[in-house]
C-alpha cells in the first residue's frame, strides 16, 4: 500500500537562527527572511502541484503549534490561494526540547556546559539534553504522528523533526541524521521511500 507523500517544509529563519542559538521550544518569531523563505515554500509547493496535476485544497496541512512553523504555514497557504488558518496542529511536531540550553549559542554553552557537551558528541543521538529531551525521544513522537498520516500532507515543523524523521525512515542512520543544515526556504518531498529537495 502507497505511503501518503509529505511535503515538509523547515520554519523560515528567525533572529536566533541568524545567531545560531539553540531555540528548542521556545517562540520565537520569523525575521524579515524567514517571512521571504515561508512565501517562497508556497510558490515551490504550487510549482510541484501544478506539475503532479495536484489540487492545493486535495491535501491535508498540519504545523507545529510553535508560532514559527504556524507562520511559515500561514504565508505558504496565502500564496497556495488557501484560508491562511484553515490547517491543523500537531504537539507532536514540537521542536526537540534543548532544556536549560535553551537561548545559548554552543560557543556559550563551552564555559558552563563542557562536560556535557562532551558526552553529547560521545552519543549525540542518544544524549538526553539537560532538562531536555534527546533525538531519540523526538523520534518516537514524531513515529506516532507519522503513523497516522492517512493522506498526502504538506507540514510546517522544525529541523529536528526533519532529522527524527529521516532516522525513521531510513533514509539515514542515526548516526548521520543528526548532523548537516536542514535548509530554510526549501521543500523535502518525502514519497516512495526516499527524499527530495526542491529551493
Amino acid at each position: 500500500m502507497r505511503r501518503p507523500i509529505l511535503y515538509f517544509i523547515r520554519h523560515g529563519e528567525t533572529d536566533w537562527n541568524a545567531e545560531r542559538r539553540l531555540q528548542g521550544q521556545h517562540d520565537i518569531p520569523l525575521n524579515a527572511l524567514g517571512r521571504t523563505q515561508a512565501s517562497r515554500c508556497g510558490d515551490i509547493l504550487r510549482d510541484l502541484f501544478a506539475r503532479d496535476g495536484l489540487s492545493p485544497a486535495d491535501l491535508d496541512y498540519v504545523s507545529s503549534p510553535l508560532g514559527r512553523a504556524r507562520e511559515t504555514m500561514e504565508r505558504l497557504r496565502t500564496c497556495l490561494g488557501l484560508d491562511p488558518a484553515a490547517y491543523r496542529l500537531d504537539d507532536r511536531l514540537k521542536e526537540m526540547s534543548f532544556g536549560r540550553w535553551e537561548g545559548f549559542t554552543f560557543a556559550e554553552l563551552q564555559g558552563r556546559e563542557a562536560e556535557a557537551l562532551a558526552e553529547r558528541e560521545r552519543d549525540k543521538w542518544g544524549f538526553v539534553l539537560p532538562e531536555g529531551e534527546s533525538y531519540a525521544q523526538l523520534v518516537v513522537r514524531v513515529r506516532a504522528w507519522y503513523e497516522g498520516v492517512e493522506r498526502d500532507t504538506v507540514v510546517a515543523a522544525h529541523g529536528g523533526v526533519y532529522r527524527a524523521l529521516i532516522a525513521h525512515l531510513g533514509i539515514e542512520p542515526t548516526e548521520t541524521a543528526s548532523l548537516g543544515e536542514v535548509g530554510q526556504g526549501v521543500v523535502y518531498v518525502f514519497n516512495n521511500g526516499g527524499m527530495s529537495r526542491y529551493e
